[in-house]
């Protein structure tokens, strides 16, 4: 895992991966950095958590002050549809998301009964395991394209100036068919996975916002390695959340289940 230096601070704003579901149950090293890396930070007093696995067609804040542990997954080990993550929501800083965002001109919507999907939770799990940190999910919107998520991030800039934390959780590669495939099959990693990190890793290092939020038509493997968006968008509300000027650190980079890379990034 990376250090970071002392005289720069970092900022409240992650990049996490979420892996498969079964990522819960084996962390490995992923889990071990995430499990790292928020002792680096001052604890805070709410996380909004933006999950791929939340599409709606507007923003939408869950207002939820015990959120559900939602098991949206089939198919998997009968242990993992056991595992809560009680964390409770937190209605107040909910409402301050909800504000900050229609200030900045966007039309929200709210709702009281969102649970936590285990794009939110599983990450949680390893950088809170006590679930004592107040959760607030926020959607992503998936036909809305990266620069639209960019602006959600630097709307919610201000925010995290104040202690709440966020988060966007996701992968930087996300192939279910691949994944699928791999399942199946046993099969090696196919070289996009790792050609699209590296790609992804070394143009935010190089601060190409344009090229980033441009991605499928920049990238030499962006298509195979996101089909769909949502997987990726949240990677781009932390880079807006984060402010200009903000450095990337990868603080884990890896890949699991043959085709799910597992970078995540902090920014200082």
């Amino acid at each position: 895992m990376n250090t970071f230096s002392s005289t720069q601070a970092l900022r409240n704003v992650l990049f996490v991966p979420h892996g498969a579901p079964t990522f819960a149950l084996n962390p490995g090293a992923a889990g071990a950095a995430m499990s790292q890396v928020v002792q680096q930070l001052t604890t805070p007093r709410a996380i909004v958590m933006v999950s791929p696995h939340w599409e709606t067609a507007l923003p939408t804040v869950g207002l939820a002050t015990q959120p559900q542990t939602l098991h949206d997954f089939y198919g998997f080990p009968a242990p993992l549809y056991d595992l809560k993550y009680p964390a409770t929501g937190c209605p107040e800083a909910a409402l301050e998301v909800v504000a900050t965002l229609q200030a900045h001109g966007f039309e929200v919507q709210t709702d009281a009964q969102r649970g936590l999907d285990h794009g939110a939770w599983i990450p949680l799990r390893q950088m809170f395991p006590d679930a004592d940190v107040p959760v607030i999910p926020l959607s992503v919107q998936s036909h809305a394209g990266p620069t639209h998520a960019y602006r959600v991030g630097q709307a919610l800039a201000g925010l995290a100036a104040q202690n709440i934390w966020i988060v966007g959780s996701g992968n930087v590669t996300h192939n279910l068919g691949d994944f699928r495939m791999a399942r199946m099959r046993g099969e090696h990693t196919p070289a996009y996975v790792q050609v699209f990190a590296d790609w992804l890793a070394a143009h935010l290092g190089q601060g190409d916002l344009e090229g980033l939020l441009n991605y499928r038509q920049h990238s030499p493997e962006g298509v195979r390695a996101h089909p769909s968006e949502e997987h990726l968008l949240p990677l781009f509300t932390a880079l807006g959340a984060a402010g200009a000027g903000a450095v990337p650190h990868a603080f884990h980079r890896g890949i699991s289940d043959c085709v799910i890379a597992m970078d995540g990034y902090v920014f200082q």
